[in-house]
């Protein structure tokens, strides 16, 4: 058995001209850009910033976002260079599809399902919570039974998943320009709430700006880091240390800008357009982040800011209450975009999987219409709107980021290893300092991996051989390559 099977860059690129899955051309530098905004910021610039400033680096968490920013980008360069080389939709599974071989890339792909389908129902779990908030502030409570802590069947979840299944259906185009407007709104509340802010920031807030180190309470079983685990080590918070820590945890509100990627066979300038989409998105969040998180603990004290709505009640704490509401509509409005893009990421990651073979190749027929894998985006929003309905999700939230580190590790190694086979291939975009950089990246992945829990470990272990049960009883039999078709 050839489970190590790799896919040609060129016949890759073949792939997308065949009439029926070929996807419309449509993008451009500043619609990809858009759509990184769009996914990367969303209730993780009003909530977690606060959080980790109070728990685990103070003010200096400004720093964390720094750190983790530069972590991020290591893996953007590697994703650029892959996007601008083989510009066919997928993202890290093409990539891995080219490199490692079509097992390796299955797993990748069923990794990436994981990840997107899962905090799309978890993000519009969020998004529910916000609106049944802001409808109440409006005077217009939801009953618990459909939107409350715990509720019977999550309604407005189900609805806005629904509604922007219907976006994604209708056209590339128009799911950009719903995503311009929306991510215009979000943005344009984020930078209201940054400048009002600096009216009351206060500069002994700021005092220490590194906090003396303490140690944090150690956890055990399974709910112990793995990392704890393995070599002993336990968190440490506030200080440089603290600062590091803080990192891991601010990492994941910079997931996205990888399903950029996804997009790229729907560019119509992809060796140009995608480096810049994905690298300009997360230097415009990195910013975002920044400030936001100086304007906080610049208005209240890092060790008395809320940690469920930080931002709102720094507000509510210098007598402006006004921010709250304004703050919980830049949320709807930045969920709603989250939503909507992973839902896209993820079904171009299923069609070029369909297109391959590995999943049911019918699938993957594009709408004549509307140019878009139309049946794949249904299967994709129904899925969601049942997870989002119906099931608890909080325990499982944590799958999304060690789904996510771990497809970013794959790319990196497969920059080094593309690199080394293919050298004859025209990189419009080349990471620079390769193999230094792609290694230092997925040392650097692997590193915030195993500080997440030993279950969450567990859990992502019993999806992988749920995968590689699939993949020997359909994927291999039915692939494409198996076939011949190179």
């Amino acid at each position: 058995m050839d489970i190590f099977r790799t896919k040609s860059v060129e016949q890759s690129l073949r792939d997308t001209e065949e009439p029926e899955h070929r996807l419309r051309k449509r993008l451009t530098a500043v619609d990809l850009t858009v759509f990184g905004i769009g996914v990367i910021v969303g209730t993780g610039i009003f909530v977690l910033t606060g959080k980790v400033a109070k728990e685990t680096a103070g003010p200096a968490v400004a720093i964390s976002f720094v750190v983790a920013a530069v972590v991020c980008g290591l893996a953007a360069l590697c994703y650029a260079e892959f996007a601008s080389t083989i510009p066919v939709a997928g993202s890290a599974y093409t990539f891995s599809m080219a490199t490692l071989g079509e097992f390796p890339a299955w797993i990748i792909g069923w990794d990436l399902m994981l990840e997107m389908a899962l905090a799309g129902a978890v993000v519009s779990v969020g998004w529910s919570g916000y609106f049944a908030s802001l409808m109440s502030s409006l005077g217009l409570g939801l009953p618990d039974w459909m939107a409350g802590d715990d509720p019977v069947i999550n309604i407005p979840a189900m609805v806005i998943v629904l509604i922007l299944t219907g976006v994604l259906v209708a056209g590339i185009k128009l799911s950009s320009r719903v995503n311009l407007v929306i991510v215009a709104i979000k943005v344009a509340v984020i930078l209201l709430v940054i400048v009002a802010g600096l009216f009351f920031v206060k500069a002994a807030n700021y005092t220490p700006f590194v906090p003396a180190p303490k140690a944090t309470e150690e956890v055990g079983g399974l709910a112990a880091p793995l990392i704890q685990v393995l070599f002993g080590v336990t968190p440490v918070a506030y200080g440089a240390i603290g600062i590091f820590s803080a990192a891991a945890i601010v990492f994941f509100a910079f997931i996205g800008f990888d399903i950029v990627a996804t997009a790229a066979e729907e560019t119509v300038e992809p060796q140009r357009d995608l480096p810049r989409g994905i690298i300009g998105s997360l230097a415009i969040c990195t910013v975002l982040y920044v400030a936001v998180s100086l304007v906080v603990v610049g208005m209240q004290r890092y060790d008395q800011l809320s940690v469920k709505a930080p931002l709102a009640d720094a507000f509510t704490a210098v007598g402006q209450s006004w921010a709250a509401t304004l703050i919980s509509i830049g949320a709807i409005a930045g969920l709603t975009t989250v939503v909507m893009i992973l839902m896209l990421g993820q079904s171009r990651v299923l069609f070029a999987m369909c297109r391959d073979g590995l999943l049911p190749r019918g699938l993957s027929k594009v709408h004549p219409r509307f140019g878009t894998p139309a049946r794949l985006t249904v299967i994709i929003g129904l899925v969601t709107t049942a997870l989002a309905g119906f099931v608890s999700l909080g325990a499982l939230a944590e799958l999304v980021n060690i789904g996510t580190l771990f497809a970013f590790l794959v790319v990196s190694i497969g920059v080094i290893v593309l690199r080394r086979t293919r050298p004859d291939l025209h990189r419009s975009f080349r990471t620079p300092m390769v193999p230094a950089l792609p290694i230092l990246s997925a040392l650097a992945c692997l590193y915030l991996m195993v500080n997440l829990p030993v279950e969450t470990w567990l859990r992502f272990l019993v999806w992988m051989a749920l995968g590689a049960v699939l993949y020997f009883a359909y994927g291999y039999r039915h692939s494409r390559v198996e076939a011949g078709k190179r």
